[in-house]
């Protein structure tokens, strides 16, 4: 019997700013030319969320209207289930407000608090016009779960809420060019267990392909086990990430 992939799209209507639904087209595709069969899912606002029923959950970025609409659905029970399906052992990609609503709250310029998952140990805090917007090309250093490969990640960036780590969630990665998580501490994104938070869009995944890999590896893991993933030919990906590095520094 192959491999098969079960994805779970959140809120693709809502938070698909910059390009974010291009990381779930760069999974299926570097799945299915590794013969392993996808099926995704997109579950919006008010549909019902099962945690065991996907491998890979993914969720973009939004405006604060949009983050607001989310916010309120995600207490419905969708954030219940995200919490209960990452102790089990599945994959969370979330980014820039999909990655603030995973933490405890998102204080936005105007208007009240929004409750959060707390799925990571954060919080993010708008500090109005007092500071800048953190805008432009960003690189970050991660370490690599595998020997040579690229140990650096490239993506966009446009968020003004300043988000502070807990001692639950460790970082991402170091920022070596770009803002961060917030601009002073050097931090980008956050992790806990298999979920992942990131500022980066762009789409994030088209220009990390080995980061893209490390999620499929995770996720296929929770039902069949270690399966390595044979090697595909990352030349224009790697091109364009080298690209970016260049335009960055």
């Amino acid at each position: 019997m192959g491999l098969d992939l079960r994805i779970c799209h959140l809120y693709p209507d809502l938070l698909n700013l910059y390009g974010d639904r291009g990381n779930i087209a760069v999974l299926v595709r570097r799945a299915r030319w590794r013969g392993i069969a996808v099926e995704v899912a997109e579950v919006t606002a008010g549909a019902p969320l099962r945690a065991g029923a996907y491998d890979l959950y993914f969720i973009g970025g939004g405006e604060d209207r949009q983050q607001v609409l989310a916010a309120r659905d995600l207490q419905s029970g969708k954030g219940e289930a995200l919490r209960e399906a990452v102790e089990a052992g599945a994959v969370l990609l979330a980014v820039c407000g999909g990655y603030q609503l995973m933490g405890h709250f998102y204080r936005p310029a105007e208007g009240a608090d929004l409750p959060g998952v707390g799925l990571l140990d954060l919080t993010t805090i708008h500090p109005g016009k007092r500071r800048p917007r953190l805008i432009g090309n960003i690189v970050v250093r991660w370490e690599p779960p595998a020997p040579g490969k690229p140990s650096t990640l490239v993506g966009f960036e446009n968020h003004g809420g300043r988000t502070r780590l807990g001692p639950g969630a460790r970082p991402l990665g170091r920022v070596l060019a770009g803002g961060g998580n917030n601009g002073e501490d050097g931090t980008e994104g956050a992790v806990y267990r298999h979920a992942f938070g990131t500022y980066l869009h762009g789409p994030l995944l088209p220009k990390n392909p080995w980061f893209a890999d490390h999620l499929i590896a995770l996720a296929l893991r929770r039902r069949h086990g270690e399966a390595p993933l044979d090697p595909l030919d990352d030349g224009p990906e790697a091109a364009a990430h080298q690209a970016a590095l260049k335009r960055t520094r």
